[in-house]
């Protein structure tokens, strides 16, 4: 698809020198730009989302992993026996 854009003229500059200085197109280097950053926003809403439910599991009184697969395990014993490996 095609987009017109108004850049500054430094910033446009600049653009072609690494597009031509690593031969390619001024159009690969900006969506490769674009592309980078929306993975950057992605990724930083992905770590606010996990901060969030990692501060509503402290805030319900969650149990770390090891304790909670260690209880598991032990109530997995007691209900059906020693396992054999």
């Amino acid at each position: 698809m095609k987009v017109t854009i108004d850049l500054d003229a430094d910033r446009y500059r600049a653009i072609k020198v690494e597009a031509a200085r690593t031969d390619r197109s001024v159009r690969d280097v900006v969506d490769e730009a674009l592309e980078a950053w929306l993975e950057t926003n992605e990724t930083r809403e992905d770590l606010a989302s996990a901060e969030e439910a990692l501060a509503e599991y402290r805030r319900d009184g969650g149990k770390a992993a090891d304790a909670f697969f260690g209880r598991l395990a032990a109530e997995t014993r007691s209900t059906y026996g020693q396992d054999e490996g």
